[in-house]
C-alpha cells in the first residue's frame, strides 16, 4: 500500500505527510530537544562507531548520556540492543525516545542521522546542538535517484545545526559542508590540510605520528598520545571525530585520552569473535568502500595465513549497483570467497547473489576457490570448516543485527557473531 501510494502522490503531498509526522512527534512529547543537547552524526560510514565514541567519552567526563545508533539504544544506565533494523528510527520514536532521555535527566543525547532520514523529515523539530559528518562515498544511489541528491540530503542536517559542525577535513566533499554557516566549525585530518583551508576560521584537530598496527592504532593530538585497541585507519578518523566533538563541548583531551582507551571494541564493528584455532572477525561492512577498508585492514594482520570471506548484499531493491562491486573487492581481496544471503526482503535470493557473482567472475577468481550458500548458517560453518591454522575468517554485511528480514516483513533471528560460536562448536565435535 505505501508503495502504491508512493507512485500516485505527487512529491509536495509526500514530503508534507512526513513532515507533519514530525511535528506532530514533536508536539505530543512536548519538543524534549529543547531541553537536552542533541549531537547527530551523518556520513557514509563510521556513524555508529563515532555515536558509540562520543557516548563513552561523555560518560567518562560524568554525564548522563542517551545514545540511538543502529548498533543500540541507550539512556543513562540503561540500553537494548537496535532490533528494528532501522537506523534511523520513525518521528514518533525518537521525539518520544529524546523525552526519557530528558526525563532520565541526560545532558546528553547522541543520534545517528541517514540520509534516508533526513529526506522523510526525521530530523526535523529536533534542535541539534551539534552536527558531524565523517564522510561520504556512494550508497543509496538508486533511492535518491543519484549522488548529488544524497549528498544534498546529508547537508540538510548541517543546515538545520546552527551551533556546530565537526567535519571531516580530507573527505573530497568537504568544501560542499564547509560552505554551510554556524556559529562554530570543527576540522580534522590526518594529511596536511589543503591551502585553501588554511585560512578557515575553523578549529583543527590535527592526528599525528599515526601507526596502524595488527592490535590497534596509535596517533597524537597536541602532543597527547593515543593507543586504541580499534583496528584500522578509518578509526583513527572516527576516533578524530569524537576528539573534535569533545573539544567543542569543552572536554579536556586527558578525558577523552581515558575514556577510548579503554574501549576494547565496537560491537559487530571489526569485531573478534574467535582468536582460535584461528582468527574470526564480524564486520557491519555492507558498502563498496567500507568492505575494502576492512579487507585491507584485517590483510594486514596475514602472514601465511589465507584470507577467507563470507559476504552478501541486501535485497529490498537497494542498491543494485554495487552487487558486482561487492562481488570485484572481494576477488581482489580474498584467498577463499563463499557469497551467502543477507537480508532479501521480497527479493529473490538467488538473482541477488547472481549478481555479486559476475562481480567475481569478471576478475577473474579461481572457480576453485569460490562458493554459493545461500543458507547464511551452512556458509559461516563451511568458512570455518575450510579455515586452518594462522587462516582468517571475515564474515561482513550484518555486524551485531539479530536478525534476517525475507518477504512479507518476516524476520529470523540470526546474529553472525552468535552462529560463529555454536558452529564452532559444532566442529570441534565432529
Amino acid at each position: 500500500m505505501k508503495e502504491f501510494l508512493r507512485k500516485i502522490l505527487p512529491l509536495p503531498v509526500i514530503n508534507f505527510y512526513h513532515l507533519s509526522l514530525s511535528f506532530l512527534g514533536a508536539l505530543i512529547n512536548f519538543f524534549p530537544s529543547s531541553r537536552i543537547r542533541v549531537i547527530g552524526v551523518t556520513g557514509t560510514n563510521g556513524k555508529s562507531t563515532v555515536v558509540y565514541l562520543i557516548e563513552k567519552i561523555l560518560e567518562q567526563s560524568g554525564y548522563r548520556v542517551a545514545s540511538l545508533s543502529s548498533i543500540k539504544f541507550k539512556i543513562d544506565k540503561k540500553e537494548r540492543a537496535n532490533d528494528l533494523r532501522m537506523t534511523m528510527p520513525g518521528r514518533f520514536f525518537i521525539q518520544k525516545f529524546l523525552r526519557q532521555a530528558v526525563k532520565a535527566g541526560c545532558t546528553y543525547a547522541v543520534v545517528e542521522v541517514t540520509s534516508e532520514g533526513i529526506v522523510q523529515s526525521r530530523h526535523r523539530f529536533i534542535s541539534f546542538d551539534s552536527a558531524v559528518f565523517t564522510n561520504l562515498s556512494l550508497e543509496h544511489i538508486e533511492s535518491h535517484k543519484g549522488f548529488d541528491n544524497y549528498r544534498k540530503a546529508k547537508l540538510e542536517l548541517f543546515k538545520k545545526t546552527k551551533n556546530i559542525h565537526v567535519l571531516n577535513l580530507d573527505d573530497e566533499n568537504i568544501e560542499y559542508f564547509l560552505s554551510v554557516p554556524c556559529f562554530r566549525k570543527y576540522g580534522y585530518t590526518l594529511n596536511n590540510l589543503k591551502e585553501n583551508l588554511k585560512d578557515l576560521k575553523i578549529k583543527i584537530t590535527q592526528g599525528k605520528n599515526a601507526r596502524v598496527g595488527v592490535k590497534g592504532v596509535k596517533f597524537s593530538v597536541n602532543g597527547v598520545p593515543f593507543n586504541l585497541k580499534l583496528l584500522g585507519e578509518f578509526n583513527i578518523y572516527n576516533a578524530l571525530a569524537a576528539v573534535s566533538v569533545s573539544l567543542a563541548h569543552g572536554i579536556s583531551l586527558q578525558n577523552v585520552k581515558k575514556a577510548l582507551e579503554r574501549i576494547q571494541g565496537i560491537p559487530g564493528r571489526m569485531e573478534q569473535v574467535l582468536s582460535s584455532p584461528f582468527k574470526v572477525f564480524v564486520d557491519y561492512a555492507f558498502t563498496p568502500n567500507a568492505l575494502e577498508k576492512v579487507y585491507k585492514t584485517l590483510k594486514k594482520d596475514l602472514k601465511t595465513g589465507k584470507f577467507i570471506c563470507v559476504f552478501g548484499a541486501a535485497g529490498g531493491g537497494r542498491d543494485k549497483w554495487k552487487r558486482p562491486v561487492l562481488g570485484k573487492i572481494a576477488a581482489e581481496n580474498c584467498d577463499k570467497i563463499i557469497i551467502t544471503n543477507e537480508d532479501p526482503y521480497d527479493e529473490d535470493e538467488k538473482e541477488i547473489l547472481k549478481m555479486i557473482k559476475t562481480g567475481i567472475t569478471k576478475a577473474h577468481f579461481s572457480y576453485s576457490h569460490f562458493q554459493e550458500i545461500l543458507d547464511r548458517r551452512e556458509a559461516i560453518a563451511r568458512a570455518l570448516a575450510l579455515a586452518k591454522k594462522k587462516d582468517l575468517v571475515i564474515i561482513t554485511g550484518k555486524g551485531c543485527e539479530s536478525s534476517i528480514c525475507l518477504k512479507h516483513g518476516k524476520r529470523i533471528p540470526f546474529d553472525d557473531r552468535k552462529v560463529v560460536r555454536e558452529e564452532m562448536e559444532n566442529l570441534k565435535k565432529k
